[in-house]
């Protein structure tokens, strides 16, 4: 048979970059637990309903929404004390926001994989299987039991936060119990919120019909109905670079060239190993250091260490987690603190961190307005600025422009477009009345 002369050309591309990549390319073959139907829509329904949040203004979707591919599109998000989504978000003012969430909301594709065992930029909830419960968490003993995984337990953190979602100090019941340190038992956190949904007839009759369910209700109850719907409906394995691994089906061009450069010359697989392009670890890119900063309230200097603040470990000062590159076209802004708007930008960062971290400008975020926020504070800082230089892990690389642009066409051939629409979409109402965002 005589196949017409651009699939031979194509075909040709596609024999080229694989044998120039420096490493094997990996296997389409991650691995995903098979869905309850009514534990996902009930998850669906919680994932959108703000009764999980202190003052129930804010729901999981706030910072993680469809519309924004699963994340909220700007660099720190306003959380409790914001009025709207996205970059459109502002300060209510009746409620004004203490202080931005201080790191960016990671998008949610995949988290459902086995893969995934360690959650959030710093790392800090971990799967560990010589742990009774199945993973780490800061909290230790202090936690509930039933966690399905690591996916289920990194619910236990946004509602506990009072920029996230509790609120602060004495506005509610939940900002109240979070106040005094209590998270467990039943005056804690989470049995506040465990009632209020329990309360509701609708979520009673859609656990009482789940097997597994307990009574009184619990809040891992909540948190794996949450975890299986995320993990069904934000699964994205079926890219064309997915189709390419699978079955050779042939990506565009300038997309097969950049899988050779990401693959061989540009080495990012060092850190984005893998079919989603990760490799769960931490590495020191050398981000520039804005907006809060992940610190204690009563600390003085605010600043973000990163896994640092984990492990103790001086060695993992200003690490951060390999973030999956699955849909990233469309996850700006991006770093763990949305440094960077720009994804273009992003991956000149990765040729020339030292250079690029110091001649960062506060133009390059995106930044809803807030008040009093003291963003770029740490930009002025000299000292810290060095310290995030000396901690840079990545050598520098050279590439041309064309070069660059086939990187980004193969990165956009990481964009899985069932995963970006959602299988189930969002709910016209949820079964507390409260508006759906």
């Amino acid at each position: 048979m005589n196949l017409p002369r651009p699939i031979l050309l194509a075909s040709a591309l596609f024999a080229l970059a694989f044998q120039a990549a420096s490493g094997p390319l990996p296997q389409a073959n991650a691995q995903f637990s098979q869905p309850d139907m009514a534990q996902v829509r009930l998850g669906q329904l919680l994932f959108y309903d703000p009764i999980l949040s202190g003052n129930k203004t804010v729901s999981c979707a706030t910072c993680h929404h469809p519309r924004f591919a699963t994340s909220d599109g700007v660099s720190l998000g306003l959380g409790d004390g914001g009025i709207g989504l996205g970059p459109a978000r502002r300060s209510d003012p009746d409620n004004l926001p203490e202080q931005r969430i201080p790191r960016n909301a990671p998008a949610l594709f995949n988290l459902g994989a086995e893969q995934f065992r360690t959650l959030f930029h710093d790392g800090r909830l971990e799967a560990d299987d010589t742990d009774p419960m199945g993973f780490r968490t800061p909290l230790g003993g202090d936690m509930e039991q039933g966690f399905d995984g690591v996916l289920s337990a990194q619910t236990m953190f946004p509602v506990l936060s009072p920029d996230e979602m509790a609120g602060h100090y004495s506005e509610n019941d939940v900002a109240q119990a979070v106040r005094q340190g209590f998270f467990t038992g039943p005056n804690g956190a989470w049995a506040i919120l465990s009632a209020r949904v329990a309360a509701i007839p609708e979520y009673q009759r859609r656990f009482a019909a789940l097997d597994d369910t307990k009574s009184p209700l619990h809040f891992s109850d909540i948190s794996n109905a949450i975890a299986a719907f995320m993990a069904f409906e934000w699964r994205a394995d079926d890219s064309p670079f997915d189709q390419f691994l699978r079955n050779g089906t042939p990506l565009a061009p300038e997309a097969a060239l950049g899988m050779e450069l990401f693959y061989g010359k540009a080495e990012c697989d060092v850190c984005h190993a893998g079919q989603f392009q990760t490799d769960h670890r931490f590495h020191a890119i050398g981000l520039p250091q804005i907006g809060p900063g992940k610190a204690a309230r009563f600390e003085r200097h605010k600043k973000d260490e990163g896994r640092m603040r984990v492990t103790g470990a001086p060695e993992d000062a200003y690490r951060f987690r390999t973030p999956s590159l699955r849909n990233v076209v469309q996850t700006a802004p991006y770093g763990h603190n949305g440094a960077f708007a720009d994804l273009r930008a992003m991956v000149l960062h990765h040729l020339t961190p030292e250079a690029s971290l110091r001649r960062y400008t506060k133009a390059q975020s995106l930044l809803p307005e807030l008040a009093g926020a003291e963003d770029f504070t740490n930009l002025t800082d000299r000292g810290e600025t060095d310290r995030i230089a000396a901690a840079i892990e990545l050598a520098p690389v050279r590439l041309s422009d064309p070069e660059i642009d086939a990187i980004l066409a193969f990165l956009d051939s990481l964009s899985d477009p069932a995963s970006l629409e959602g299988r189930l979409g969002l709910p016209e109402t949820v079964p507390s009345g409260l508006p759906v965002e």
